[in-house]
């Protein structure tokens, strides 16, 4: 079976995109990515596919002003790549409409939390830790879903609990998080890799 080829977008500092390279390169990942395309040229991501030498692409709003022409850009640079998953990976935008379509039920996101709770636009990172602390709740955890056209509203693909510890704050929070997160990616890429994992199926599910 030919390794599966991921296209990885990012807009931060991009320890998950490391956690995916680091799986690659020790081949306990059966998965070669192809491009990494980020909003921001100067972030971590953007750092460490340079350090790894893998094909590094800047679109953002700056390289093109047109929204339907950066669309067609992100499409046609996974297109070109070959790319048979795309991986959101701490990117930041919503995906337009040509690339949602070309790779319906092929792209996947991570979310720090248990869609449907705590998720939606405004939703991210640190945001999602304050809002679970501030409700109270004893569980929380990681969702990895579908990407479609709304926030964190695809098909759930995977989902971990996490405790939350009556001493936490938003770091102590965070921490666990992550590292679950990147854990549970890892277990899911392996698995559509595979072939245990038919995100075709799932895919159904999408509008």
């Amino acid at each position: 079976m030919s390794p599966l080829r991921i296209g990885v977008l990012a807009s931060h500092n991009g320890t998950t995109l490391q956690s995916i390279i680091d799986a690659c390169e020790a081949s306990t990942l059966a998965a070669d990515i192809t491009v990494v395309i980020s909003n921001n040229s100067q972030s971590g991501a953007a750092q460490r596919a340079k350090r790894h030498r893998i094909e590094l692409v800047h679109l953002s709003g700056h390289t093109h002003p047109d929204p339907v022409a950066l669309d067609r850009a992100i499409c046609t640079t996974l297109r070109n790549k070959k790319s048979d998953l795309i991986v959101l990976a701490g990117y930041m935008k919503k995906l337009g409409p040509l690339t949602l379509e070309a790779f319906s039920g092929h792209i996947i996101n991570t979310h720090p939390a248990l869609l449907p709770s705590f998720g939606g636009e405004g939703m991210y990172g640190q945001h999602v830790h304050a809002a679970v602390l501030e409700a109270g709740v004893s569980t929380t955890g990681v969702t990895i879903h579908l990407v479609d056209g709304q926030y964190d509203a695809g098909p759930v693909v995977a989902q971990r609990e996490v405790p939350v510890l009556p001493d936490d704050d938003v770091d102590t929070l965070s921490r666990r998080v992550q590292a679950k997160e990147k854990t549970l990616l890892l277990e899911v890429l392996g698995m559509v890799a595979a072939g245990r994992i038919d995100l075709k199926i799932m895919a159904r599910a999408l509008p």
